[in-house]
């Protein structure tokens, strides 16, 4: 093996959960192969925790440390690694190490999806690099494909699965028929799903991605505030079950796409919400708790990135990637691409948004009812691309597949199906995407 010929680089990680314990125990094991393919030696000279006196099996003691500040101020650290999450202080820290030129490699995604071009610009302004994949679906290189070897190319539209946990509970809803709460449970023992699971499953987490990548593809700042919201906590079996009739999944998606506008000018959807999502799409076979990322281009095609989107070891890996990156452009005296944010896109409110539907209709049984439904929908531009009724006794089923209509259009139509006295309930609303 070659030997490195940089001076050694100083690493301070802030942070030492799962991810960031990680981290720091392939810093260590895989010392020399890591300092090979940096260039240099890259060493670990501290780790900022909470409670340095909580027993972490297999790292120094001598590394931890409770003052944070301190230890990114240490003159000989060279690079930053950030894996504590959340907002404040991990802002706070970040912007320390830029503005006293330090690269930054953080998964924050949450930070990112707030305060990234703010991020960026300290990064820009003290020559800095500031590195972020593993902040988006876990292992899955997609962060630096998108702000690279895309970047001469027109992004049109991304869809993705990009939180392992609502992938993991719908994936086992349809193949084991269980039902939302249980699955979830069994999500949380296996470690896959937090005991409060509220990011996950409301679709923050998914939203806070969608931001960051809607922003990289689209060249335009584009914030949580900004991405629409679904959970998967209404996700019934029935609408599982109706999804597979139809021979269709459900899925947990992140959507960001760029919209034509008659008047030539141009705006960005972005969405996160389940939906039906045809057997033979590309990301309807994401299964457990794996990521995927659909990427449409107007030259390069239809691209599909996919694997661990979460956990220690694959989250680490891209930590690590990054790390090296940093580490190579530090010791040529130079920085790598930052993103490429040069224009102020509109974003599109929901209710403008045109996709199908899948809409479960709970009715009495009488003549008259179709016809009443049909008069609806038909006034609020909603055509009816298939349906089907599935009788019981003294009831009937309505199963209406819509053709494209707009959001605002097809809630316009529930709420006043719903004030129809022979419509007992609307019992299932899902949109349906994919070609």
């Amino acid at each position: 093996m070659n030997e490195p010929v940089g001076r050694p680089l100083g690493v301070a990680l802030l942070g030492c959960g799962v991810v960031g314990a990680e981290v720091a125990r392939q810093l260590l094991e895989h010392a020399d192969d890591l300092a090979a393919r940096a260039g240099a030696p890259l060493r670990l000279v501290g780790i900022a925790v909470r409670r340095a006196d909580r027993e972490r099996p297999g790292l120094p003691a001598e590394l931890f440390t409770t003052d944070a500040t301190g230890l990114i101020a240490r003159a000989d650290v060279d690079l930053v690694i950030e894996v504590v999450g959340g907002i404040e202080p991990a802002r706070t820290w970040i912007l320390q190490a830029l503005t006293s030129g330090k690269s930054v490699v953080t998964a924050n995604k949450a930070l990112l999806a707030e305060d990234g071009p703010a991020l960026v610009a300290a990064a820009d302004g003290h020559r800095t690099d500031l590195y972020y994949e593993a902040a988006v679906a876990g292992a899955i290189p997609i962060i630096r494909p998108m702000r690279d070897s895309l970047v001469g190319d027109q992004v049109t539209r991304v869809m993705g699965i990009v939180n392992g946990t609502t992938n993991f509970i719908l994936d086992k809803m349809h193949t084991a028929g269980a039902g939302f709460a249980e699955t979830l449970s069994e999500a949380q023992a296996l470690g896959y799903a937090e005991a409060d699971p509220t990011a996950d499953v409301e679709g923050y987490d998914a939203a806070a991605k969608a931001a960051i990548l809607a922003t990289l593809a689209f060249h335009s700042r584009v914030t949580l505030d900004d991405v629409y919201r679904e959970g998967i906590t209404d996700v019934s079996r029935a609408d599982i079950a109706a999804a597979e009739s139809l021979g269709m999944v459900v899925k947990m998606l992140a959507i960001c796409e760029l919209e034509e506008q008659p008047d030539g000018g141009r705006r960005i959807s972005a969405r996160v919400h389940p939906a039906m999502l045809p057997a033979h799409h590309p990301l309807a076979s994401v299964g457990g708790a794996f990521n995927a990322v659909f990427v449409e281009t107007q030259a390069a095609g239809q691209l599909m990135f996919y694997g661990q989107g979460a956990g220690g070891a694959p989250t680490a890996s891209a930590v690590l990637g990054d790390l090296v990156t940093v580490a190579r452009h530090r010791l040529a005296g130079g920085r790598g691409s930052a993103s490429s944010v040069y224009q102020d896109l509109p974003i599109a409110p929901i209710g403008d948004v045109i996709t199908r539907f899948h809409i479960a209709l709970e009715v009495e049984d009488t003549v008259g009812v179709l016809a009443k439904v049909a008069t609806v929908l038909a006034a609020h531009n909603v055509s009816i691309m298939t349906m089907r009724q599935e009788d019981a006794s003294g009831t009937a089923r309505l199963v209406l597949g819509t053709h494209t209509a707009r959001n605002a259009d097809v809630e316009a139509t529930v709420d006043e199906l719903v004030a129809i006295p022979e419509v007992y309930e609307v019992s299932s609303l899902m949109r349906v995407e994919g070609r």
